[in-house]
């Protein structure tokens, strides 16, 4: 074999290999999701809130509550920069030395009247005890740490403040206020979801706004009353999808997938007044 074409060779082997290489990171990255930013987020102007799918799930249930009474966004906001404040938006099972007892989403404390330990426990009734409260005074002409205060009787009532952006930002998505602003970016799945679960927290945590979830198969649909509805639910879907094993959500025309992890046009859907959302049918998917 000639010079030139030895060296022509070798160049193709060595191409060969270092492609090969290359296409194995690739794919080792691909099927392990290792660069996958786990978090869900929503922007106002050209600042960027985000929480982990633990608290944006608490954060989406507070957020259902008041929608579910029909209250305005303001008690929304209120509610997560307190719950945010009180427990990083997690459902603690324990207190601090100033409150032992206390516990759940809000810190309520069953020695000063709020439930049972199990009730305080529960997110849906932890956030409709502080609604309970919050609605007995005009909190809407209040700052956010007056009216937090008002409810919490904290010892350190100015904390509030801190999380006041944040808890507007995720007010505005999970009431419906603003469309298609909260993201989540997810790795895949690892199990599968169950539509008919999904159709059970909807109703649970909405209370008495009506919603008449259908089930078929992988995919729990409903119709809506108006878009800042169905806003609110795509919203509330997305933000629970980490736990649902949701791989997707559609409404008004967008979709956010798992995969993409943000709103795009989507087809297959009445967006005019319906939310669907599709749960993964099997590990791994999504």
């Amino acid at each position: 074999m000639r010079r030139g074409a030895r060296s022509a060779l070798a160049l193709a082997v060595s191409a060969l290999v270092i492609g090969g290489g290359i296409w194995g990171v690739q794919r080792y990255i691909h099927d392990s999701q290792a660069l996958v930013v786990v978090q869900c987020a929503t922007t106002v102007g050209s600042v960027k809130h985000t929480l982990d799918p633990e608290q944006a799930g608490n954060a989406a249930t507070i957020s259902a509550v008041a929608v579910g009474r029909g209250l305005p966004s303001r008690a929304t906001s209120i509610a997560l920069a307190t719950a945010f404040q009180e427990s990083k938006l997690r459902n603690l099972d324990y207190g601090d030395t100033a409150g032992p007892d206390s516990r759940g989403l809000f810190q309520q404390r069953p020695s000063q009247g709020w439930g049972t330990q199990a009730q305080v426990m529960d997110p849906v009734y932890a956030a409709g005890a502080f609604f309970d409260e919050l609605v007995t005074f005009d909190y809407r002409s209040m700052s956010v740490t007056q009216a937090a205060q008002k409810v919490q009787r904290s010892a350190f009532p100015e904390a509030y403040a801190d999380h006041e952006d944040l808890g507007r930002a995720f007010a505005s998505a999970l009431t419906g206020q603003s469309a298609s602003a909260l993201t989540c970016s997810l790795r895949r799945t690892t199990q599968a979801g169950s539509a008919a679960a999904v159709a059970k927290r909807m109703e649970s945590e909405y209370g008495s706004l009506t919603f008449s979830p259908k089930v078929q198969g992988d995919i729990v649909s409903t119709r809506v009353s108006s878009t800042e509805q169905g806003w609110a639910l795509a919203q509330w879907a997305v933000a629970h999808a980490q736990e649902d094993s949701t791989v997707s959500v559609s409404y008004g025309g967008l979709t956010w997938t798992r995969e993409k992890g943000a709103w795009e046009r989507g087809e297959g859907h009445d967006g005019a007044g319906t939310v669907a959302i599709q749960l993964a049918s099997a590990a791994g998917q999504g």
